[in-house]
């Protein structure tokens, strides 16, 4: 039998020690429900240590992500308010960053199902995520990368704008003032908010609701791409504004 809580512990140390491991699945078995229980026993030690949920993060949007991957649906991790960056992110203290910009969406009410997922977006925004495989080379299963927290690690979101269409935003990542990455938030499932509601659907099947406070990262809109530290980024999406962010 799999031991939950000692994958939990292996993972959690390679965070606090800055320090990848080989893969979960070279020495285990790992199916996706066993996987999903890691990652639930890795955000419970975060809650133990006073950290408060922020929301919810989904990976896996764009169809070359999952044809690579082999799988038919996205997967999905937690947020939590200490993964929120501010102007800077202390870069020492991740493994491999690699940052994408994202869409976000606000919740402003309790979401318990798909169908309520639209009406309750209060607000919206571009954003960033950036990503920290624990895993030696970045290199991953879809069970390892589901009980990683989907490489959840720090999260940045620009001002806040009434709900709107947000299904074809140009989206341009700049460092140190050039272009790194551009894209369309079309390339998000075809549209950002069916993210959204594949975000409530995930939660809904976990007896998890998405509280009003809480933000849902929809998904990258283009690669990611390596953090260095010392740089400079930038992400801009069109109507909706700037974020940026420097990795220290």
């Amino acid at each position: 039998m799999t031991d939950v809580n000692a994958l939990a512990d292996a993972l959690e140390a390679a965070e606090r020690d800055v320090r990848p491991i080989p893969r979960l699945t070279d020495s285990v078995e790992l199916d996706v429900p066993t996987a999903y229980a890691v990652q639930h026993a890795v955000v419970e030690r975060r809650r133990a240590r006073g950290e408060r949920p922020a929301g919810v993060k989904m990976g896996f949007t764009s169809r070359a992500k999952m044809a690579q991957m082999g799988v038919d649906d996205v997967i999905w991790g937690l947020l939590t308010d200490a993964m929120a960056a501010g102007p800077d992110v202390d870069a020492a203290r991740l493994i491999h960053p690699r940052i994408e910009p994202e869409i976000v969406f606000l919740i402003g009410r309790e979401v318990r199902s798909p169908a309520e997922a639209d009406a309750a977006v209060d607000a919206v925004a571009v954003g960033y995520e950036i990503l920290d495989s624990r895993y030696e080379g970045f290199s991953f299963t879809l069970p390892d990368v589901i009980a990683d927290n989907a490489s959840a690690a720090r999260f940045g979101v620009g001002p806040w704008h009434r709900p709107r269409d947000v299904s074809n935003i140009g989206l341009l990542l700049e460092i140190d003032g050039r272009p790194a990455q551009t894209g369309s938030s079309a390339a998000i499932l075809g549209d950002p908010v069916r993210s959204l509601r594949a975000a409530a659907r995930l939660a809904a099947a976990s007896g998890i609701v998405l509280e009003p406070g809480w933000i849902v990262l929809a998904g990258a809109a283009t690669a990611a791409v390596p953090l260095a530290r010392g740089a400079h980024v930038r992400v801009t999406g069109a109507g909706l504004g700037a974020v940026e962010v420097t990795a220290r």
